[in-house]
């Protein structure tokens, strides 16, 4: 039976040929690690993710980058973010940067193949300092959420200015960042729907990114006690802070964070069902995955069995928890894909399954998953670049000791993914020739240089943001 059941895995699923045009919602997570969710054993509350899994297929080696904007670049633009300058920093709110407006984004493409409402709902995080970089002159027909990172959840405060938008416009909105930006998703579902035209939501939560701060009915999901004294921590417009005083913090940071996995996890909830209540869940494609691994300053936040965190190549800081689901082209039914692939390679594997055979303007780093997914190909022997010397080649990793103090190592490590996926064994020394192979692979990654680097000038002196982070210059 069970070598009938992995035959079965292996027939090819209905050709693309055979489906209309799929909806296509992207779902990212920010700061959500491999072990925070249920179907990796979390005991964060994840209904509705794990019920994805199981109605979905599981992608259980798909990796981001190890920090936020660059895989958001590499996500729109199919290319390893490095090629844009965004590989080492975040774009901060005092950056003059901006992800390269040369460079074609996923929505332009989806334009070109018909899809006629294409929203991104949440945080860009790709630029803000001058229109050409605003989401609605790349390509997006909607733009509802954020600009910048770690935002406060109930004031939506960024350096002192509330940064919510609503396409070129400020947004007067009230309430819980995750339950805003699912209330917004599930208005556009409703909307797109009563159109003919296939349509794009790429909804990318802040949630659970830092400051910790979670609506109280989630915090007492986690035994929250009003009663009792909050977490304290320190005043400012940091990470860790927000700016909105002791605004949904819990009696412990963990059980925080604990809350804000469930509320995204519900919100998530919220958005199927939409699909659903329309009818259109069978041909709408979904992926969820998170943008990078387990913050390693928030307690609850876990990699699970994986070794790191997040700012770190390795598994724990860029193996991401991701699930596709697409019913009417057989993408269900729980099944586990466990071949290499990641954030660069949406951009043209979505492109090969709306149809859209234009040349690209500028070649792919990634690859069309599609006959993977679809069990025209088993397996696509690839290479995978991390970043800092990092490279995933078959099931071989290299790491090289670039003298990079976060991730202490003591010269170069080999390791062979799986079996040992916990990455303890270094390989090098008795594996000469893989290690040299990747060794070579990894140069040719390393030594791209963008057009122009990020320049954060490293902090936010005399800084002021403009008033409700509204854009009015052009270049």
């Amino acid at each position: 039976m069970k070598k009938l059941f992995n035959l079965l895995l292996m027939l090819p699923i209905l050709s693309i040929a055979q489906t209309r045009k799929p909806n296509i919602i992207i779902i990212l997570a920010d700061d959500l690690g491999w072990g925070d969710v249920g179907f990796h054993g979390s005991a964060i509350k994840t209904p509705n993710i794990d019920q994805l899994a199981k109605d979905g297929v599981e992608l259980t080696r798909y990796y981001a980058a190890p920090i936020c904007s660059p895989t958001r670049a590499g996500l729109l633009t199919g290319r390893y973010p490095n090629r844009v300058g965004i590989r080492d920093q975040v774009i901060p709110p005092w950056s003059d940067f901006g992800l390269d407006t040369s460079v074609p984004l996923l929505p332009q493409m989806l334009a070109e193949a018909g899809y006629k409402n294409r929203a991104i709902i949440g945080k860009w995080h790709l630029g803000h300092a001058t229109l050409q970089y605003h989401p609605m002159r790349r390509g997006f027909t909607h733009f509802y959420g954020h600009f910048n990172g770690a935002l406060d959840y109930f004031t939506h405060k960024r350096e002192g200015e509330v940064d919510w938008q609503n396409d070129y416009g400020h947004s007067t909105d009230k309430g819980y960042t995750t339950n805003l930006l699912t209330d917004e998703a599930v208005k556009c579902i409703k909307n797109y729907s009563k159109d003919d035209a296939p349509f794009m939501i790429y909804l990318a939560y802040n949630a659970p990114h830092s400051p910790l701060q979670a609506p109280e009915d989630d915090l007492k999901l986690y035994g929250y006690d009003p009663s009792k004294p909050k977490f304290e921590t320190s005043k400012g417009s940091g990470e860790e802070s927000g700016e909105g005083g002791d605004l949904g913090r819990g009696n412990t940071k963990k059980q925080t964070y604990y809350a804000m996995v469930t509320c995204l996890d519900r919100g998530i909830g919220k958005v199927l069902q939409a699909l659903k209540d329309q009818k259109i869940d069978e041909n709408t494609l979904v992926i969820f995955h998170s943008d990078n691994g387990a913050n390693p300053g928030t307690p609850g936040s876990s990699s699970g069995e994986l070794r790191g965190t997040k700012f770190e190549e390795w598994e724990g800081g860029v193996r991401a928890p991701a699930i596709i689901r697409w019913p009417a082209a057989g993408i269900t039914s729980g099944r586990r894909i466990d071949q290499v692939m990641g954030y660069i390679d949406l951009f043209p594997t979505l492109k090969e399954i709306v149809g859209e055979k234009s040349t690209p303007k500028l070649p792919f780093d990634g690859i069309s998953m599609w006959p993977v997914l679809s069990g025209k190909t088993q397996k696509i022997d690839r290479e995978f670049y991390l970043g800092h010397g990092a490279i995933i080649l078959g099931d071989w990793k290299l790491i090289k000791d670039m003298g990079i103090v976060r991730m202490k190592l003591n010269g170069d490590v080999l390791y062979n993914i799986p079996p040992d996926y916990t990455e303890k064994i270094n390989a090098k020394d008795s594996n000469p020739e893989k290690y040299s192979q990747l060794k070579a692979a990894v140069g040719k990654y390393d030594s791209i240089k963008a057009p122009r680097e990020i320049l954060t000038r490293g902090t936010n002196k005399g800084f002021v943001a403009p008033k409700d982070w509204i854009i009015t210059k052009e270049k």
